[in-house]
C-alpha cells in the first residue's frame, strides 16, 4: 500500500460521528442539520430536463477534454463574470471541464508536485481537507497559514518565512473562504502573484463559493480577474477552480472546471487522461445550459440572503457572529469549547453543527478553528430560523 495513506487524517464528519456516538437526541424535536455544506435549494428544472433529453448520449464515450461547446460556454461565462480580456481565455488551452472540484483539486496536486526537490503545499487554516490529503498522497508536506479574526480570516502572507516560499510548489487559496466566507481583495491577490513570480510556485484558487454573495453590484474578485487587471492575460502560475454545485444547486451533477495557465493545464490534462476522469456527455450538455443562465443564480443568492438576514440577528442575542463576505456559512464564536458545543447542541436541541477544530490543524499550539463552529445555512428558511432559536435557547440554558 502507498505509505502516504498513513499520513491522512480522518475526515471532519468521521470525527463528528465519533464525537456524537452514544448521545440521545430529543425525539420531540425534528433534526436540523447545519453541519454539511450540501446545497438544499431545488436544482434548476431546465438542467434536469437537459439531462433527460440527452440520455441517448449514454451510448457515447466522453473525452477527458470535454466538448468544444462546453469549454466555449465556460470560457464565455468566466470572461463575462471576471471581466477578462476578450479572447484571453482560450477554450482549447485555458479550460478543462472536471467532475466537480474535489477530484479536480486532488488531481492537480498529483500532476504538478515534483518530489525530486523539496515540496511544500501551502494552505489556509482552516481548510478544505482535500488540500491536505492531496499533498500527502503526492509526497509533499503541507504548511498551514492561520486564518484568524485579527487578519480578517485571510492568511498573513507577508508573515510567511522566506524558507517556506523557497520550497513552496503550490499555494492554495480559498476565496470566498470555507468556513469564514472571507473574500481576498485584489491588492492581496496581486501580492500573492508577486510572490509566486519571485519564488516560482503555482497558485491554485478554490472559488467554488464565488457566486453566493450578498450585494448584486459587488461580486467577489477572482484570481483570473486580478490577472486581467495586471495585464497578465497568459494567467501564468495561476489556476482557478469553479463548480456548479453551489452556484446552481447541482452537487450531484459533479460538474465544474479548472482554468488558467495553459502550460500547467496541458500536463494536467495528460494526467487526467490516464486517471480516467471524463464528464458524461449528457452532463456536459446540461452544464452548458447552467453556465449560460444567470436568472436561477440570482434567485439562489436571494434565498441565501433572506436566511442570513433572518438568522444572524437572532444568533447575535447570545453569540459573536458576523455576516460573511460571501458563501453560505456562518463561523461564530462559541461560549463553550467547540466540541462540547456541537455535542451538547445535538443532544439537547437536535441541531447539528461542525466543530471548528475539525476543519483546522494545530500549529505551534494554536488551532484557529477552536471555539468556533461552522453553520451551513442550507436548510429551508423556516428550518434555519428554528435552528437559530433553538441555539439561543441552548446557549441561555448552558451559559
Amino acid at each position: 500500500m502507498n505509505q502516504n495513506l498513513d499520513r491522512l487524517h480522518p475526515y471532519p464528519f468521521e470525527k463528528l460521528a465519533k464525537l456524537k456516538a452514544g448521545i440521545s437526541v430529543p425525539e420531540h424535536l425534528e433534526p436540523i442539520s447545519l453541519g454539511i455544506g450540501e446545497p438544499k435549494h431545488p436544482s434548476p428544472e431546465f438542467v434536469k430536463q437537459g439531462i433527460a433529453d440527452n440520455l441517448d448520449k449514454l451510448a457515447n464515450y466522453p473525452t477527458t477534454k470535454g466538448t468544444d461547446e462546453l469549454r466555449q460556454a465556460i470560457a464565455d461565462w468566466a470572461t463575462r463574470r471576471f471581466k477578462l480580456s476578450a479572447g484571453s481565455l482560450d477554450p482549447a488551452a485555458n479550460v478543462v471541464p472536471v467532475n466537480g472540484t474535489r477530484e479536480a483539486i486532488f488531481a492537480l496536486v498529483q500532476a504538478v508536485i515534483d518530489t525530486r526537490k523539496p515540496a511544500k503545499v501551502v494552505s489556509p487554516n482552516p481548510f478544505y481537507q482535500i488540500y491536505e490529503g492531496a499533498a500527502f498522497l503526492a509526497g509533499a508536506d503541507p504548511v498551514y497559514l492561520a486564518c484568524d479574526a485579527s487578519n480578517g480570516f485571510i492568511p498573513d502572507f507577508d508573515a510567511v518565512p522566506e524558507r517556506v516560499w523557497e520550497d513552496c510548489q503550490l499555494l492554495f487559496l480559498c476565496s470566498p473562504g470555507n468556513p469564514s466566507g472571507a473574500v481576498i481583495p485584489r491588492e492581496t491577490l496581486a501580492r500573492v502573484i508577486e510572490l509566486a513570480d519571485r519564488h516560482d510556485f503555482l497558485i491554485a484558487s478554490d472559488e467554488c463559493y464565488s457566486e453566493l454573495y450578498p450585494d448584486e453590484s459587488n461580486p467577489p474578485e477572482g484570481l483570473l480577474q486580478t490577472c486581467a487587471a495586471l495585464g497578465r492575460d497568459d494567467f501564468k502560475r495561476c489556476i482557478v477552480f469553479h463548480s456548479l454545485s453551489k452556484r446552481s444547486n447541482l452537487p450531484g451533477l459533479r460538474s465544474g472546471f479548472v482554468a488558467g495557465d495553459a502550460d500547467v493545464l496541458k500536463g494536467y490534462l495528460k494526467y487526467r487522461t490516464y486517471h480516467g476522469c471524463a464528464m458524461p456527455i449528457h452532463n456536459q450538455l446540461a452544464s452548458i445550459a447552467a453556465w449560460n443562465d444567470e436568472d436561477h443564480v440570482r434567485e439562489n443568492r436571494a434565498a441565501y440572503r433572506a436566511k442570513f438576514e433572518a438568522v444572524v440577528p437572532i444568533l447575535r442575542e447570545v453569540m459573536n457572529v458576523d455576516f460573511p463576505d460571501a458563501g453560505f456559512y456562518l463561523w461564530p464564536e462559541t461560549p463553550l469549547d467547540d466540541e462540547t458545543f456541537a455535542r451538547e447542541l445535538s443532544a439537547q436541541q437536535n441541531v447539528h453543527v461542525l466543530p471548528g477544530r475539525y476543519l483546522s490543524r494545530t500549529v505551534d499550539g494554536h488551532n484557529p478553528g477552536e471555539n468556533r463552529v461552522r453553520m451551513a445555512l442550507v436548510a429551508p428558511l423556516e428550518e434555519c430560523v428554528e435552528a437559530a432559536r433553538r441555539i439561543v435557547e441552548f446557549v441561555k440554558a448552558n451559559g
